[in-house]
């Protein structure tokens, strides 16, 4: 594009908006606005009023950012051909420009080379030039993290993974449990209309800004900065941020957090109704939502799952669980264990905490509002190699995220006095499988590894001892080093839970070995949304006694954040078990009981207390936590796929179970494919009434996108379809 200018020191500008950005891998972005990438040269070519002597009448150019630049602070800089420019002897962040052997200087076309500092803040910049005493406006450009460049504080090595990372659009979420892992697809839509507008907005929100802009836009520079100003700004807990989170029902004036599909249309919402939160948000929502900033804005950023996360409240690294005789929790904990908790890593080097690179690499950032940071809902960035080492005197949050994944469990029995019994203590069922989306792949990456050593071993409790003490030689004084109990046959999809022999009382009081017992849970079946989910408790006798048992077990309606949404069933079974043979309970959970609660829960949490009648003070407790399988929705395209031409999606669902379905309604996005997530009216669903909507689309990108889809209804909340769709280019 080429700009002409009236009585000017400038003739015509030609900023070649295809070729920078195309360069600067932002070209999906704007094509018609500067988006450059710091540490990387870009080019322009302007025409002077009269021939160029550099030696007479040298051009002199300044870049800055911000209400109030300066060179100190690196918003403001000065620059020029020659390059004897007059400076700051403490400017910061200094930009460059040559000239291009190509230019024509009697013609007075000048070719220039301009090369942003790979340390310069990130945000809208505007470009100036002055030649003869004469100022001219050049160029409004926005300037981002370059994962390309080696001295960017966010450079990636690897090409596949800046794709993955950085450029890629759609992504895995997965969720679930530890024992019923699953996967959703989501759409982070960086590239979107409207997105540089977003994300500028977003940083000129945030609180430290409203505070002191100048030294906020200086700040910039600095991704560990920008990425703790993303996570407290995707929340709206304490600011202007995006999000409003709500863990319970009823959704009044939003949608459910499980109806979003993707990150583009909960902040275009939030654009278009002035800065105002968007209704509702939960953390896998959040963290898809973060990722997609964090990758426009050019950091790498990844969605990561921790399965049996821990929330410690009052920072002891241990998590309180109290259980009624009956095998119900009898009373809140201020402690709790979600079944899973989702955040982003963000990849950078960290200067600020080591200057020998020793906590670079991923960082882990929570946008979702937990506990405060620094008195701001916030969390990180926090190094994953100073969690693994338990470096937990670290700036930001590290202690925090050290015990989501690496806090001890304690189980509580509260008896009919009121008294409470320790009788169930697990050091390894916090922290597991934590899992991102493998490069190139949907499949699921297991980098559990990379927090913590294995599961109780030395190291592993080593780790943990420092972390707590500072001083990796306590935990050689207190070990005390036990026999590992014989493992249960692996049951597949279930919790195995078994007690250690140290049972003890709130004050300590030592009790004697008891007679073993070992429980597990099996399927039946397979455990299927819309029909009964049947399980079975197998305890064994290991001792060589009969023993008389009361089997208490109990069925709850479970959030994702470890919070009971309701009670579904308790069942009390007698029987006497024989010396080294199985007791089989089988345990039935039928559609009809569960239809209404599991709306708004994620999980089935099945538990049992088996207690010896002739020891009755010395309880065992087995859990599982059953996800169920929605039923399935079809998602197809009946054409070929191009770029400006209308096609037809196909998506199929057939209700499967005896109750008509109302309210139905069925919700299309995808980036590329969709500017705007579209939502139809269904009619109700019969027993075994199948329904085939063709909707027609019309892309916009080409390459391999994703269409999404979302089916709701009375008895099915939030079911999700989607297609991989390779849309070619147009004619």
């Amino acid at each position: 594009m080429t700009e002409e200018f009236a009585e000017s020191v400038l003739v015509k500008v030609d900023l070649q908006f295809e070729t920078n950005n195309g360069e600067h891998h932002t070209s999906e972005i704007s094509v018609d606005q500067l988006v450059l990438r710091r540490g990387q040269s870009f080019n322009l070519t302007i025409q002077l009023a009269q021939p160029f002597d550099p030696n007479r009448d040298p051009l002199n150019m300044s870049a800055q950012t911000g209400s109030k630049p300066t060179e100190e602070a690196g918003t403001l800089s000065h620059f020029g051909i020659p390059g004897r420019v007059k400076r700051s002897p403490a400017a910061k962040a200094v930009w460059m420009v040559t000239l291009d052997p190509s230019s024509m200087l009697q013609q007075g076309i000048l070719n220039l080379v301009i090369t942003p500092p790979a340390d310069a803040p990130i945000g809208e910049y505007s470009l100036t030039v002055e030649h003869k005493s004469k100022k001219a406006f050049l160029a409004t450009l926005v300037l981002l993290f370059n994962p390309w460049c080696t001295g960017d504080s966010v450079y990636l090595f690897d090409e596949k993974e800046r794709q993955e990372y950085v450029m890629k659009e759609d992504g895995t979420i997965f969720r679930g449990s530890k024992n019923y892992i699953t996967s959703l697809q989501w759409d982070f839509g960086q590239f979107e209309d409207h997105m540089l507008t977003i994300c500028m907005k977003i940083l000129d929100l945030n609180h430290k800004h409203t505070e002191d802009p100048a030294a906020d836009v200086a700040a910039r520079s600095d991704a560990t900065y920008v990425s703790r100003v993303i996570s407290a700004m995707i929340n709206s807990q304490d600011d202007r941020g995006i999000l409003k989170g709500r863990w319970v029902p009823p959704y009044w004036g939003g949608k459910s957090p499980s109806h979003w599909s993707g990150s583009h249309d909960i902040l275009l919402k939030w654009l278009h109704q002035d800065s105002r939160p968007v209704k509702y948000g939960q953390c896998w929502v959040f963290a898809g939502v973060m990722c997609t900033v964090m990758r426009f804005l050019g950091i790498p950023c990844r969605v990561v799952t921790n399965y049996k996360s821990a929330h410690d409240t009052n920072k002891n690294l241990v998590i309180d669980t109290y259980h009624a005789d009956y095998g119900v929790r009898e009373k809140d904990s201020p402690d709790s264990i979600w079944n899973y908790h989702v955040w982003c890593e963000a990849w950078m080097k960290r200067p600020d905490l080591s200057g020998d690179g020793k906590f670079d690499g991923w960082q882990v950032l929570d946008p979702t509002p937990q506990e405060m940071s620094d008195g701001v809902y916030c969390c990180g960035p926090a190094p994953v190699k100073a969690i693994f080492n338990g470096e937990t005197h670290l700036n930001y949050d590290v202690p925090f995220v050290f015990a989501e994944v690496n806090a001890d469990c304690i189980d509580w029995l509260v008896k009919a006095d009121g008294s409470h019994m320790k009788f169930w203590s697990d050091i390894e069922l916090v922290g597991r499988n934590i899992s991102t989306k493998e490069v190139g792949s949907k499949k699921r990456l297991d980098i559990t590894d990379t927090y913590k050593h294995g599961e109780g071993s030395k190291k592993e409790r080593d780790v943990f001892c420092y972390a707590t003490t500072r001083d990796y030689s306590k935990d050689d004084e207190e070990e005390e080093e036990e026999e590992q109990e014989e493992k249960e046959e692996d049951t597949g999809n279930a919790r195995i839970e078994e007690n250690p022999n140290n049972i003890s009382t709130e004050d300590n009081t030592d009790i004697p070995p008891r007679p073993k017992l070992s429980l597990r849970f099996q399927e039946e079946a397979k455990p299927e949304n819309g029909k009964d989910v049947k399980l079975k408790l197998v305890v064994h006798n290991k001792s060589k006694v009969d023993m008389p048992l009361s089997v208490a077990t109990s069925v709850q309606a479970m959030r994702h954040n470890g919070m009971p949404g309701a009670n579904i069933k308790n069942e009390v079974t007698e029987a006497t078990l024989q010396p080294s043979k199985d007791l089989s309970v089988p345990i039935l959970i039928p559609f009809l009981l569960y239809t209404k609660p599991m709306l708004d829960c994620e999980s089935l949490k099945v538990s049992a207390v088996v207690t010896n009648k002739l020891d009755p003070d010395q309880p065992y407790l087995a859990e599982d936590d059953v996800v169920l399988v929605d039923p399935p929705i079809s998602v197809t395209m009946t054409d070929t796929v191009r770029v400006g031409r209308e096609c037809l999606a196909e998506v199929t669902f057939t209700n499967p179970i005896n109750l008509r379905l109302t309210n139905c309604t069925m919700a299309f996005s995808g980036s590329g494919l969709l500017r705007e997530e579209y939502e139809i009216q269904l009619p109700d669903l019969e027993l075994n009434k199948r329904v085939i909507v063709k909707f027609p689309l019309v892309p916009y990108k080409d390459g391999e996108k994703t269409l999404l889809v979302d089916f709701d209804s009375s008895s099915f909340r939030d079911i999700k379809g989607s297609c991989t769709i390779g849309v070619k280019p147009a004619f």
